[in-house]
């Protein structure tokens, strides 16, 4: 939907102010960045990484000019201190000088980053084992017989659309729920750490700091080191005075570095993380890479944003639905330029199709498609060339209707349906186009 969403503002003429997280929305979508740092506003005529370079550039000027300006403030400094008790107008205008040149060589960058620190136990051998995985809810199969080993420092992304199955693999991953039938066998040595998307629970008149302390309230690092909890929170950047304001005073994002704290307080090696960058800042965000990048486990995580899943997993699992799990040997990008390729060869072998069919009614050699197969392919090219029609006018209405976020998730759902079955349909129409060929 998000990739919809790009393509549809990349031909239409909008005008578009957002606050957004997402960093490959920022890059195929914005033409300028308004940056507010510390602040003060800086506007940057590109996209984010046009905007990346140019801030590393204001920042290497901003510490060339601090530099300089402390130097001079060494040099008028001495001055001062030399200087009688009576002063001149022309003394009075340099010491003026002085203390505007005091504040510019005291001026530092508030540029504090989460510090990410982990006493992780080594894994064995054996990490987790998915023997023939069954689950089914009613009518709806989202998993059939599916197996899996997971190797040590395994890196995998889960991707697919809503409702396939990704957070119940996870769950029966970790036993929150059971399998139907087969069975799930842990190593050990292995210590899950779950950040679900349901975040931290929160406990009515909590503050930040007794959240830490109910693991203790010394915390273990490596090397026989250990941390005071507000140690630890001041590395999560919650200074002193946040530590004791009251959990549900947090914003978004705050809740999420401090969830993300607990699950890491627990020292994991295999980490599973759902939608870990919702609310993140891309400070956090940059940081939580950095230390994913380095971890030692294992990780599987499931999440929207694209930037981080290119990043940090080897391989995907992909939830296609009705309990098809495929195992794809890349990262996103890698997926969408495979997915993609597959729907270029579709459209080319459907513009032959008619081709085909035009030399088939004409041909006096036995017909390949039964009666009725002849009439549902027919009726499959109008009901088609119909459902796109419908695909199309929904599809302009997000840009005209002022519906409201409601009205909007209903038709959203609208659309996918309207997706699913053209694609459906589709199928059904290339595999007849098949029987035709052969």
């Amino acid at each position: 939907m998000i990739e919809w969403l790009e393509n549809l503002f990349a031909k239409e003429n909008f005008t578009l102010f957002m606050v957004t997280h997402d960093r490959y929305f920022l890059e195929r979508v914005c033409n300028e960045i308004v940056e507010l740092d510390e602040g003060t506003l800086y506007s940057y005529k590109g996209n984010y990484s046009y905007y990346l370079e140019k801030r590393e550039a204001r920042i290497e000027n901003e510490a060339t000019e601090t530099g300089k300006a402390k130097q001079l403030f060494k040099k008028e400094l001495e001055w001062m201190r030399r200087q009688p008790k009576a002063r001149t107008t022309k003394s009075k205008s340099r010491i003026d000088d002085f203390h505007e040149i005091k504040d510019r060589a005291s001026k530092r960058r508030n540029d504090h980053q989460v510090q990410l620190e982990l006493n992780m136990e080594r894994m064995g051998t054996k990490v987790v084992e998915l023997h023939k995985i069954s689950k089914s809810f009613g009518d709806k199969v989202l998993l059939d017989k599916f197996e899996y080993n997971f190797n040590r420092g395994e890196r995998v992304g889960i991707i697919g659309k809503n409702g396939t199955g990704k957070s119940t693999f996870l769950n029966i991953l970790t036993a929150a729920i059971k399998p139907d039938s087969g069975k799930v066998v842990v190593g050990e040595t292995v210590q899950f750490g779950y950040y679900t998307q349901a975040g931290i629970n929160i406990k009515e008149g909590q503050k930040v700091i007794d959240v830490i302390r109910e693991y203790g309230d010394y915390i273990p690092l490596k090397k026989g080191r250990q941390i005071s909890a507000s140690q630890l929170l001041e590395r999560f950047l919650f200074d002193p005075k946040k530590q004791y304001d009251f959990v549900e005073k947090l914003s978004g994002g705050e809740r999420k570095r401090l969830y993300l704290c607990t699950v890491l307080i627990k020292n994991p090696n295999f980490l599973i993380l759902d939608e870990p960058t919702n609310d993140l800042d891309i400070v956090t965000l940059n940081v939580l890479e950095s230390f994913l990048l380095d971890f030692p486990g294992c990780l599987l995580v499931v999440s929207h944003d694209r930037y981080f899943m290119d990043k940090i997993v080897d391989h995907l699992f992909v939830f296609r639905g009705n309990a098809e799990v495929e195992d794809f040997p890349g990262n996103y990008t890698d997926f969408r330029v495979y997915e993609d390729s597959n729907i270029q060869e579709k459209r080319e072998a459907g513009e032959a199709a008619p081709k085909v069919k035009k030399d088939w009614k004409q041909d006096s050699s036995p017909a390949k498609l039964s009666y009725n197969e002849q009439k549902e392919y027919q009726k499959l090219e109008k009901e088609i060339a119909n459902l796109e029609k419908s695909r199309e006018e929904l599809q302009n209405k997000f840009a005209t209707e002022n519906w409201d976020g409601t009205e909007i998730d209903k038709q959203s759902i609208k659309l996918q349906e309207i997706i699913d079955t053209i694609a459906a349909k589709e199928e059904r129409w290339f595999e007849l186009s098949a029987k035709m060929e052969g």
